[in-house]
C-alpha cells in the first residue's frame, strides 16, 4: 500500500434514513505508517481512494486484532472499545488530501485541525459547505433537522426538555477536542476546525472560525474568521475582526504575523507581517489609502493598503486632524502579559 493520508476511527450521529451528521474521531491519524494503514483497509475490504465504511460490532473485534498485531496499541484500544457503542460506528481511511466528498470525510478533516495535526491551509476544504448538513445541536445531540419536531414532541411528551443550542453545519470544537493549554471563556463561540496553538487565551466575545486559529500563545477578544491565522503573541482587542475570504476578502489570504496587535473595533482586511499595530477603530481594506510618514512623520507618498501587504513594524492609525489614514514605523510590539495569560 502506498502511503495513506489520514485514518479516523469515529463514533457518529445518522439520522432516521441512516444519513451521517456528524462524527467523533477519539484519536485521528496524519499519514498513519503502513502496517496501521493496511490493517484498517483488510477489515474495511478497501479498495481504494477516499472511503468511509459503517463498521458493525464484529468488525471492531477484528480491527482491534489486527490493529494489535500492527503495533498500534492506541488505535487497537479505540477499536476494542467501539464494540460497545450504542451509537454508529465509522472507519474512514483517506488515501489522497482531496476535497472531503461525505461527512465522515469532512468531519477527519476537521478534527486534524482541532487536533493540531494540520494547520489553517495545509489540508483541502473545498466542497466542505455542499457536504455538511444543517444540524440541531441539542443536549441529546445532532439531530436532521427534519426529525426535530417529532423529537421536540417526544421530549415534552416524556417531560424531558430538549434544549437546541444551536442551528448550524459545525458544531463547538470543545465537544469533540480541548487542544492542551488553552483557555476558552465562551466555548460556544469555537467551531470544530479552529486550531489554537498553545497558550491561546479566548475571551467571552472572542471568535474562531474553521480552518484558523492562532499558531502559539494569543489574547483573542476578537474575531478570526475562517482561513485566517494568527501568530504567536498577538493580541486582537475587544470586537476587533479579521477579513476572511468567504466574506469579502478576496484573493488576499488574511493572516497576522507575531506580536501584532488590533485594537479595539479595529480591523483588518489584508495580512499584516510581525510586530504590526491597527489602533483601536480603524478598519484596513486592501482599497483603503494609506498616507506613508517617513521617520520625522513627514509624508512620503500614498498608496493602497494592499501594497503594505506582509511588511513588517507597521503602525496604522488615523490623523484626528485631518481624518486621513497614516502608516509609519512601529516603534514598540505586543508584549502579553504571561501571568495573566497563563494557561
Amino acid at each position: 500500500m502506498t502511503e495513506v493520508y489520514s485514518l479516523g476511527l469515529g463514533i457518529g450521529t445518522q439520522n432516521s434514513q441512516g444519513q451521517w451528521l456528524e462524527v467523533y474521531y477519539p484519536s485521528p491519524v496524519l499519514k498513519p505508517d503502513t502496517a496501521t494503514a493496511q490493517a484498517v483497509s483488510q477489515v474495511m475490504n478497501y479498495s481504494g481512494g477516499n472511503e468511509a465504511v459503517t463498521l458493525s460490532a464484529d468488525a471492531t473485534v477484528a480491527l482491534a486484532d489486527a490493529l494489535e498485531k500492527a503495533g498500534n496499541q492506541e488505535q487497537a484500544a479505540i477499536a476494542s472499545r467501539m464494540y460497545h457503542s450504542k451509537r454508529p460506528l465509522v472507519a474512514t481511511l483517506l488515501a489522497t488530501d482531496t476535497a472531503p466528498s461525505s461527512v465522515p470525510e469532512a468531519y477527519l478533516k476537521l478534527h486534524l485541525l482541532s487536533h493540531r495535526l494540520v494547520k489553517p491551509h495545509d489540508t483541502e476544504l473545498a466542497s466542505l459547505y455542499e457536504v455538511l448538513p444543517n444540524v440541531a445541536w441539542t443536549n441529546a445531540g445532532a439531530i436532521d433537522l427534519s426529525e426535530l419536531p417529532e423529537r421536540q414532541l417526544q421530549a415534552c411528551l416524556a417531560g424531558e426538555p430538549l434544549n437546541v443550542y444551536s442551528v448550524d453545519k459545525f458544531p463547538k470544537m470543545t465537544n469533540y477536542v480541548v487542544p492542551s493549554g488553552v483557555r476558552i471563556a465562551h466555548t460556544a463561540r469555537v467551531r470544530l476546525g479552529a486550531y489554537l496553538g498553545e497558550g491561546t487565551t479566548i475571551m467571552h466575545e472572542g471568535f474562531v472560525n474553521f480552518n484558523a486559529g492562532t499558531e502559539g500563545p494569543s489574547m483573542v477578544e476578537g474575531r478570526i474568521s475562517a482561513g485566517v491565522f494568527v501568530g504567536e503573541g498577538s493580541d486582537l482587542g475587544g470586537s476587533s475582526s479579521t477579513m476572511g475570504t468567504m466574506s469579502g476578502g478576496g484573493n488576499l489570504k488574511v493572516s497576522l504575523g507575531k506580536s501584532c496587535l488590533l485594537g479595539a473595533n479595529a480591523g483588518t482586511g489584508i495580512p499584516l507581517g510581525d510586530r504590526c499595530t491597527v489602533e483601536s477603530g480603524l478598519y484596513i481594506t486592501a482599497g483603503t489609502k494609506v498616507t506613508l510618514l517617513d521617520e520625522q512623520e513627514q509624508e512620503a507618498g500614498v498608496v493602497k493598503a494592499r501594497e503594505l501587504a506582509g511588511k513588517n513594524d507597521l503602525l496604522f492609525r488615523r490623523n484626528s486632524l485631518s481624518g486621513r489614514i497614516e502608516c509609519l514605523t512601529n516603534q514598540s510590539s505586543v508584549q502579553l502579559n504571561k501571568m495573566l495569560h497563563l494557561n
